[in-house]
C-alpha cells in the first residue's frame, strides 16, 4: 500500500496510508490532539479534519484554541443557526447565505410571512443548544451540479437553486448535520457538539446579492467563540459599544441629526456638533500650514468631460451624481483631485518649485446605497481633509515618509494606536503595469525604510494607483479606516501635467492623493465612540458651564459668563431656579468638562469653584486663573 509523506509544521514527517485524513495524522501524535482538531491546513488550503488527504504534502492541524479556529467555528455556527431556524419555522423560511465575518457571522433568510424580532433570539438559541448537545456529525458530500439543483428545488430553497445555477462547475460540495443540508465550500468542524459558546446579537435588512432591485432578506447577526469566557468578554465589549454608539450620543449631546425631509445620508449639524467639527477643521488647517501645504478650494461640480478624462466616469460613475446646466453635463464631485490638477496646470512649473502640496477641506457627495448608510460613519455628503502632492519621482520617498509622520503625530494627539496596510492593484484599474510597479515599489520602500510594520492587502488599491491604508484602533480596540496615501502616475498622464526639468525638457510629475482624518463626518463619529462623548477639554464644544446656587448670585454669575466668553472660553450658563444638584447632574449628562459653581462665598471673593465632570473639585480660583487654566489645557490638547 502506498504511503503518504505528511510534513508537519515542525518539519517532522508522518507516514500514513493513502486516503488517510488529518484526523488520522493527529491520532499518530496523540488522542488528545485528535479530539481537539477541528480543521486543518493542507498545502496552505483550509480542509476538513475528516476529509481524505489528496496526497503527500505539508499539513498544519487547527485545534479549538488555534487563532484560525474562530473562522471555522463561526462558519459552522452559521449552519447551526440556519438548521435551528428551519426546524422551528420549516417551509415558512428559506435559507440563502451565512458567512463568517470579523466579529461573528450572519445568515440571511427570506420569508413572506415570518418577521423576525429580537424576542425570537432566545427561541432560536435554545434550539441551537439542543442541536449542539446532540453532537451531530457534520459530513461533506460532493454531488453533481444538476443533482444539487434538483435536491434544493424539491426542498423549496429557491435561493440555493439560483446560487448553484450561477456556478460554472460540474460538482458542488454540501454539508449535512442531522436532517439539515447546506451548500458550502467548507471546511467545518467535525460535529455540532464542539459549538458551546454562541449568541445572537442583532437584526438587519439586506438585499439579495446586495442589489436593491432584488428581494429584501432578513439578516440575523450572531457571534461564536471557543469558550464561554471569551464570549462573555465579547458581549461586554458589545454592550460598551452600544453605550458609546455615536448615533445615540449624538442625540443626547445635541450634536447632529438626520431628516427624511432633507434626504437620507445628509448630516444636519447642530450648534455643538458644528463647533466640534470647526475645532477639528481649525486644527487641521494649522497642522497643514505648519507642514508646507497650501490651502485651495475647488468647485462642487465639474464638466462631465473632465470625469471621463480622469477615468472616474468609467470606473466610479455608479457612486456619482450628475446634473445638466445649459445643456452641458456636470458631475458633482466625489473627490477633490481634478480641481487640484487644474490649479497645477494653470501655469508652467519648474523642477525647482516641486513639490506642490494642495490641501482642501473639500465637501464631496457619493451615491451610497440606502442599506449601507450608518449615522456619521457612512453618509452621502461629507467633507474630506483632502490633499494632493504633485512631485518629482525622486521626491516620492520623502513625501510619503512625511505623510506617515503626519499620521503618527495626529494619531497621538487624539489618542489612537494604528497599523498600516499596503493595498495593491485591483482588477478594475487604469494605467500601465510599469507605472503600477513603480508606484507600489515606492510605497513599499517608504514603509520598509521607516521600520513601520505593515500587511499587504492584495487587489484593494484605488483604480488609479496603489495605496497605504491606516487602520486606527479606538478605546475598544476596534479598527477604523481613516488615513490613506495613494501613489498615482496615471492621472498626471491623463491631464498632461508637466514640469521643466534641469535639462530644459518637459517631464511628468507624480501625484500623491492623501487624507489624514479622512471624512470629517466619519472621524467625528469615531471620536464620539472613542471618547464615549466625554471629549477632552480642547475638543469639547462646551468647555465650562456657570451654575449659581441661588438667585442671589445670578448677577455675578452672568458677569463671570460674559468674562469667560470674552476670553475665548466656550461656556454656557444655567441660572434657572433649580436645585444645584439637579443642574450639576444635567451638566454631567451633557458631558461638559467643568462646572463653575457660584455661591455666596465665590460672589464675595470674586472667584469660581470648578468641578470636573467626574466629580473632582478644584480649589476656588479667580476667573482669570480659570481662563489661564483652560488656555494651558487647550494648548497641550488635554
Amino acid at each position: 500500500m502506498a504511503l503518504l509523506q505528511i510534513e508537519l509544521p515542525d518539519g517532522s514527517i508522518k507516514e500514513v496510508a493513502s486516503g488517510a485524513t488529518p484526523y488520522d495524522v493527529a491520532l499518530t501524535i496523540g488522542e488528545g490532539l485528535a479530539r481537539q482538531a477541528i480543521a486543518a491546513r493542507f498545502e496552505g488550503e483550509l480542509v476538513d479534519v475528516a476529509g481524505s488527504l489528496p496526497g503527500s504534502g505539508k499539513l498544519a492541524l487547527i485545534t479549538q484554541n488555534s487563532p484560525e479556529a474562530l473562522e471555522v467555528i463561526r462558519h459552522s455556527c452559521a449552519h447551526l443557526m440556519a438548521q435551528a431556524v428551519k426546524e422551528i419555522y420549516a417551509a415558512e423560511v428559506q435559507v440563502t447565505i451565512g458567512p463568517a465575518i470579523k466579529d461573528g457571522f450572519y445568515y440571511d433568510f427570506f420569508s413572506e410571512t415570518k418577521k423576525f424580532v429580537p424576542e425570537d433570539f432566545e427561541i432560536i438559541e435554545k434550539k441551537m443548544a439542543e442541536l449542539a448537545k446532540q453532537d451531530l456529525p457534520i459530513t461533506r458530500e460532493v454531488v453533481s451540479r444538476a443533482a444539487a439543483i434538483e435536491m434544493f428545488r424539491e426542498m423549496g430553497e429557491a435561493y440555493k437553486v439560483e446560487l448553484i445555477e450561477d456556478l460554472e462547475v460540474e460538482t458542488v460540495s454540501l454539508y449535512r448535520q442531522g436532517d439539515f443540508v447546506d451548500l458550502c465550500r467548507g471546511p467545518h468542524i467535525p460535529r455540532t457538539g464542539l459549538l458551546k459558546a454562541f449568541k445572537l446579537t442583532s437584526l438587519a435588512g439586506a438585499y439579495w446579492r446586495g442589489d436593491e432591485k432584488n428581494a429584501m432578506l432578513q439578516r440575523i447577526y450572531a457571534t461564536a467563540f471557543q469558550n464561554k469566557k471569551e464570549l462573555k468578554a465579547h458581549l461586554h465589549r458589545l454592550e460598551e459599544a452600544r453605550k458609546r454608539d455615536h448615533r445615540k450620543l449624538g442625540r443626547e449631546l445635541d450634536l447632529f441629526s438626520f431628516s427624511e425631509e432633507a434626504g437620507a445620508g445628509l448630516v444636519i449639524w447642530h450648534p455643538k456638533g458644528a463647533m466640534l467639527r470647526t475645532i477639528i477643521e481649525d486644527f487641521e488647517r494649522k497642522e497643514h500650514l505648519k507642514r508646507g501645504y497650501d490651502i485651495v478650494m475647488g468647485p462642487q461640480i465639474l464638466k462631465t468631460e473632465l470625469w471621463q478624462r480622469s477615468g472616474h466616469y468609467e470606473h466610479y460613475r455608479e457612486n456619482m451624481y450628475f446634473t445638466e446646466v445649459d445643456e452641458q453635463g456636470y458631475g458633482i464631485k466625489p473627490m477633490n483631485c481634478l480641481a487640484h490638477m487644474l490649479i497645477y496646470k494653470s501655469q508652467p512649473r519648474s523642477y525647482r518649485s516641486l513639490p506642490f502640496r494642495y490641501f482642501e477641506l473639500g465637501t464631496v457627495h457619493r451615491h451610497e446605497k440606502s442599506g449601507v448608510l450608518h449615522g456619521l460613519l457612512r453618509v452621502r455628503g461629507f467633507t474630506q481633509d483632502d490633499a494632493h502632492i504633485i512631485c518629482r519621482p525622486d521626491q516620492i520617498d520623502a513625501e510619503v515618509k512625511g505623510i506617515m509622520q503626519f499620521v503618527q503625530d495626529v494619531a497621538a494627539v487624539f489618542g489612537f494606536n494604528y497599523r498600516m496596510e499596503l493595498s495593491t492593484r485591483p482588477e478594475k484599474s487604469i494605467g500601465s503595469d510599469a507605472d503600477w510597479e513603480q508606484a507600489t515599489r515606492a510605497l513599499r520602500s517608504a514603509l520598509e525604510d521607516s521600520d513601520q510594520p505593515f500587511e499587504v492587502n492584495d487587489g484593494d488599491g484605488a483604480f488609479y494607483g496603489p495605496k497605504i491604508d491606516v487602520k486606527l484602533k479606538d478605546a475598544l480596540d476596534r479598527e477604523w479606516q481613516c488615513a490613506t496615501i495613494q501613489c498615482d502616475f496615471t492621472l498626471p498622464e491623463r491631464f498632461d501635467l508637466t514640469y521643466v526639468g534641469s535639462d530644459g525638457e518637459k517631464h511628468r510629475p507624480v501625484m500623491l492623493h492623501r487624507v489624514i482624518l479622512g471624512s470629517i463626518e466619519r472621524f467625528v463619529g469615531i471620536l464620539i465612540e472613542h471618547y464615549a462623548g466625554s471629549f477632552p477639554l480642547w475638543l469639547s464644544p462646551v468647555q465650562a458651564i456657570v451654575l449659581n446656587v441661588t438667585d442671589n448670585q445670578a448677577e455675578y454669575a452672568e458677569k463671570v459668563y460674559q468674562q469667560l466668553r470674552a476670553a475665548g472660553v466656550r461656556v454656557e450658563q444655567d441660572l434657572r431656579n433649580e436645585k444645584l444638584g439637579f443642574k450639576i447632574r444635567e451638566a454631567q449628562m451633557a458631558k461638559i468638562p467643568y462646572m463653575l459653581v457660584i455661591g455666596d462665598r465665590e460672589m464675595e471673593e470674586q472667584t469660581v469653584a470648578p468641578r470636573f465632570r467626574n466629580g473632582k473639585n478644584l480649589a476656588p480660583m479667580s476667573v482669570a486663573d480659570f481662563v489661564s487654566f483652560v488656555e494651558e489645557e487647550t494648548t497641550q490638547r488635554r
